[in-house]
């Protein structure tokens, strides 16, 4: 220490003794780390003995829960059967929305003028896809995948030369509410085939009572309109548009 001042000496012990605790910090907090990693694999090792780790592959051999998206858990007692004709009537109840869509944009031209059948067509369409997103609700509530389908192009001429435009489009879509009431049908042999109660009871409730109404409503309409006068009459037309628009 020959030449230092004492308090250069004083200065360079207090260096020394910050420089020893540093590295007793140092040490203490590596060991502190690795403890704490230790406990930490302990705890993320499940302590499970041999039965219990044998009953939870039981169980999930049994049920089976994926972890992906491409499987539904809350899918129970729906077969494929039902979830490929569910999908199939959803094309059905959009095509026939599709047709109807055309019907309301031809009765709505200025060169047909027939507002009231116009208004009614759309009412259909809307009513027709209102049916085909309640059955893609359905088929989401069971579990299954909604598989959307190919639409066909509808015609866009509705005119006649014997029956005219009105009668034609009547007795088109009494046809369609016929076809779609046999579609509706054979999806409820294929729920019964399936033994699914709950397909069925949704099916008579939510769509077979009113697909059925609607059949009649249109076979009325159509014998209204031919009541009123012959195949082809124009006044009769005008006056069947005219009972559309104040029904509506």
């Amino acid at each position: 220490m020959r030449g230092l001042t004492p308090m250069r000496v004083a200065r360079e012990r207090r260096v020394a003794r910050e420089r020893a605790g540093d590295g007793k910090r140092t040490r203490s907090s590596a060991q502190s780390s690795a403890r704490w990693r230790a406990r930490v694999e302990a705890s993320e090792r499940p302590n499970v003995d041999a039965d219990a780790s044998a009953a939870i592959i039981e169980a999930t051999s049994t049920h089976p829960v994926s972890q992906t998206t491409s499987y539904s858990f809350a899918r129970s007692g729906f077969s494929a059967e039902c979830e490929r004709a569910l999908n199939a009537q959803i094309n059905v109840e959009y095509n026939v929305s599709y047709i109807y869509h055309a019907m309301w944009a031809f009765f709505e031209r200025d060169n047909v003028a027939l507002k009231g059948f116009a208004d009614h067509f759309k009412a259909e369409a809307l009513e027709e896809r209102s049916h085909a997103e309640q059955l893609m609700e359905y088929v989401n509530l069971r579990g299954g995948r909604v598989e959307l389908q190919q639409l066909l192009p509808p015609q866009t001429e509705y005119d006649h030369p014997e029956k005219g435009c009105a009668l034609y489009a009547l007795e088109l879509s009494l046809s369609l509410e016929k076809l779609n009431n046999d579609k509706l049908c054979e999806l409820h042999r294929v729920a019964e085939d399936a033994g699914d109660a709950h397909m069925c009871d949704f099916l008579e409730g939510a769509m077979m009572d009113p697909q059925v109404q609607s059949v009649r409503e249109v076979a009325e309409m159509v014998a209204t309109l031919l009541r009123m006068g012959p195949p082809g009459d124009g006044m009769a037309a005008w006056h069947f548009d005219q009972y559309l628009q104040n029904k509506a």
